[in-house]
């Protein structure tokens, strides 16, 4: 019953094209219905030429040709409406199967960084890849397949009891024998198959993974370690493969051996009711005929719950992601702000990961228009976590987080992010074009803002001194660039997009000393009149912050210009006293917004 379940979803996936679905269904109804023609007029056939043989009298041509041309029109019939069915049938799968492919991409894409923090991205490449091939050739199957195989049943069984039910009788036997044999193989081989997957998505993600860590591998002289690995995973897989494999051989036997059987049995049954005049001989070889479409139709159901069977466990997985409800998800009344003018707050916020200590705790700070507000503290204090919740790739359990007054849940997710830009610590770079990355930012931005934005943040020298200038590709994860220059093109693409909300974690870390006193002069400028969040470890760099939060353990334990908090001699004091002692005649020039350090 699972197993139909699931065949029923994947059926339902045809929905937005049924029209044509229902087309093509009707069409192998008609086509099944049709193929039964040929042995019934076939045994007519012999009917009529033993009966002239049986009174030594030339057979009744018109009987005979009539006979043959219902049957050549059925003939046609079938190879017109079978040409039809498998012409349009491949088009709709390969529709519906991109579609779906899309569908599950954007529905990846929306779910939140927790859930994408818990799944390896190589699982999810590998379920979306051979989820939607499996839909698809379960799909081709159905239409050419599937449903002639099952409506033949529908339609065989009940002819066969009408033209001789003894016989018919015998064919439903065998229908029986092998519908028991499929059922035993699977209860027997489920749990099986479901741990092949487990080992398919093992696979997926180990490859994945040393993959897109080929300099690690190289540095540590790990590519013969990598490779063992590997092989062992595979071996592990085939040793759970083998055995489905030789249960679903031994069915695969036993139906080919079904086809001797069953004609033995044809002839034998046959042969004694003739002897007692319940049969004719075109009765016979109509039954045979019978038996041999029967037993074509047993393989084809054979193969289609094999099919299903080994398709299931990559179904499951293709459904539970697409199941997987977005935690971060607009509202029903979700609205679109426009343009935001920058006041945030955060009233009594709080969340947790999933553990019982809170990454964040009661939070309470209101950022005016145009301030920066600098986060400071020890790695896992929750700055980041607290930022993370201002553009939502999480939602507070309790708190609200207010911009303008306004609930940030209450506004569109794209709405919201398109007023709230990040430079993330690590320069994240998809592998297109500089130009092409840059645009992520804003979609119509011109050349002449693209080198406007590039010169603004220290980019614009070395991405004309390439070959190719902005068109440069930057590689898997921008590998071509330096991290200073992923870092600066980041820079580039949050300056290029404008947001009235502008945040920096570790923006600078990837830079050296001299490219970011360049960097911060130029932030300095972009920063007037919006409100800027930065997260820094270099104190350094936010001498000049308008506020600065001092977090510990996921609460604000301090808080106020860097003055204040150096006077009050409490744990920013402490930080500060640890990163420069020296006194201030020996401190060299700095950015405005910098404001000196060591």
């Amino acid at each position: 019953m699972k197993l139909i379940r699931l065949y029923a979803r994947v059926l339902a996936l045809l929905g937005p094209e049924q029209s044509l679905a229902w087309m093509l269904a009707g069409a192998n109804l008609a086509l099944a219905a049709g193929q039964f023609a040929e042995p019934v007029l076939f045994g007519r056939v012999v009917d009529t030429l033993a009966k002239a043989q049986a009174a030594d009298a030339p057979p009744i041509w018109s009987n005979l040709i009539s006979l043959l041309l219902i049957w050549v029109g059925f003939g046609m019939f079938n190879i017109v409406c079978g040409t039809l069915v498998a012409l349009y049938a491949d088009r709709l799968a390969h529709r519906r199967r991109h579609a779906v492919l899309t569908g599950y991409f954007e529905h990846v894409l929306e779910l939140p960084l927790a859930f994408h923090g818990d799944v390896h991205s190589g699982r999810l490449m590998k379920v979306m890849l051979q989820g939607t091939d499996s839909l698809w050739s379960l799909w081709i199957a159905f239409f050419r397949d599937h449903l002639a195989a099952f409506v033949s049943f529908l339609v065989l069984l009940p002819l066969s009891l009408v033209l001789n039910w003894r016989l018919g009788l015998l064919l439903m036997a065998l229908c029986a024998v092998f519908a028991g044999l499929t059922a035993f193989v699977l209860r027997k081989t489920e749990s099986m198959q479901g741990s092949v997957e487990q080992h398919y998505s093992e696979l997926a993600e180990r490859a994945s993974d040393t993959l897109g860590n080929v300099a690690l591998v190289h540095s540590f002289a790990r590519v013969e370690a990598e490779v063992s690995e590997l092989k062992a995973v595979v071996d592990k897989l085939l040793a759970a493969q083998i055995p489905v494999l030789s249960w679903w051989a031994v069915v695969a036997v036993l139906t080919r051996a079904a086809t001797t059987i069953t004609v033995l049995s044809i002839i034998l049954l046959g042969a004694w009711l003739f002897a007692q005049r319940l049969a004719s001989i075109g009765e016979i070889v109509t039954f045979m005929s019978f038996a041999a479409m029967l037993i074509d139709r047993l393989q084809h159901a054979v193969g289609f719950a094999n099919r299903v069977f080994m398709e299931a466990p990559k179904l499951q997985q293709f459904f539970e992601v697409c199941d997987t409800v977005p935690a971060i998800r607009d509202r029903p009344d979700a609205v679109d702000p426009g343009r935001v003018h920058g006041l945030v707050t955060f009233r009594d916020v709080s969340f947790s990961y999933g553990s019982k200590t809170p990454a964040v705790l009661r939070l309470n700070f209101t950022a005016a228009p145009g301030e920066t507000i600098a986060l400071v503290g020890a790695t896992g204090a929750g700055k980041s976590t607290a930022l993370a919740l201002l553009h939502r790739s999480f939602d507070p359990q309790s708190g609200t987080i207010e911009i303008d007054g306004r609930d940030i849940r209450t506004l569109k997710l794209t709405a919201l992010r398109r007023n709230v830009g990040v430079v993330f610590q690590e320069g994240l770079l998809f592998d297109r074009s500089i130009a092409e990355n840059l645009r992520i930012g804003r979609a119509d931005a011109t050349e002449e803002e693209m080198r406007r934005a590039a010169e603004r943040a220290q980019a614009l020298d070395f991405i004309l001194a390439g070959e190719r200038g902005f068109h440069a590709r930057v590689g898997e994860r921008g590998r071509r660039l330096s991290g200073g220059e992923r870092q600066r093109v980041s820079i580039a693409r949050a300056l290029l997009k404008d947001p009235p909300i502008l945040i920096l974690d570790e923006a600078t870390s990837a830079l050296d000393a001299a490219t970011e006193t360049k960097l911060l002069r130029a932030l300095d400028e972009v920063m007037r009149g919006r409100t800027t969040f930065v997260i820094a470890h270099r104190l350094a760099t936010i001498r000049k912050a308008t506020r600065i939060l001092v977090f510990e353990r996921g609460q604000i334990i301090e808080s106020g210009s860097f003055e204040e908090l150096v006077e009050r001699c409490g744990k920013f004091a402490e930080l500060a006293r640890g990163q420069f002692l020296a006194p201030e005649a020996s401190r060299p020039a700095e950015p405005a917004w910098a404001g000196g350090g060591p």
